[in-house]
């Protein structure tokens, strides 16, 4: 059979997708800045890279035998990496829910968005942000509110201790201190 009529892995399956996916009957909470991040990306692939990708296989398709032409070949494997990356944020953007953290501002509770400091029984402080899962970076210190760090503590107050389950067993911690950003002034 020849290589024409064999079918080419069309990449419609998000599984090499870098972020997670979410666990089924949960939200894909965000903040306004992660959804703005998340739209700013779709529209700079949507915009910027694709057209240019597409016009770069246009124009390497023009030159003869694809077989061996690089520039064709890359371009529809970036292309098709391009689409994916669309499709996904497209779906992850239509199921987002916007929440702000600045209306928690001043309170003393854990919700999405806070940025909680607290200890282990040796004393050892760590400070982290609860994010959406789709803008948690943990080298920022932050986390997705469907980790377990966060699930514990999410609805605790200062001063509250939680249970932790972690690979070495239960750790009990102790909420230090919480905080959200200020509202934007209007």
């Amino acid at each position: 059979m020849s290589k024409a009529f064999t079918k080419e892995n069309d990449g419609d399956d998000d599984d090499d997708i870098a972020l997670p996916a979410l666990p089924q009957g949960t939200k894909n909470y965000v903040t306004p800045q992660g959804y703005a991040r998340l739209r700013a990306e779709l529209m700079s692939l949507l915009d910027d890279e694709r057209p240019k990708v597409v016009e770069v296989v246009s124009w390497a398709a023009k030159n003869g035998d694809r077989s061996e032409n690089g520039d064709y070949l890359y371009g529809k494997k970036r292309l098709r990496e391009i689409d994916r990356r669309i499709r996904f944020l497209t779906k992850r953007l239509d199921i987002a829910e916007v929440v702000d953290p600045s209306a928690h501002h001043g309170h003393d509770q854990v919700f999405f968005g806070a940025t909680v400091t607290y200890a282990n029984p040796k004393g050892e402080e760590r400070t982290i942000t609860i994010k959406g899962i789709d803008e948690a970076d943990s080298a920022k210190g932050e986390v997705s509110w469907i980790a377990p760090i966060a699930r514990a503590l999410l609805k605790a107050r200062v001063g509250d201790e939680v249970t932790l389950q972690t690979p070495g067993g239960l750790e009990r911690i102790e909420v230090l201190d919480v905080s959200y950003p200020a509202p934007a002034s209007s």
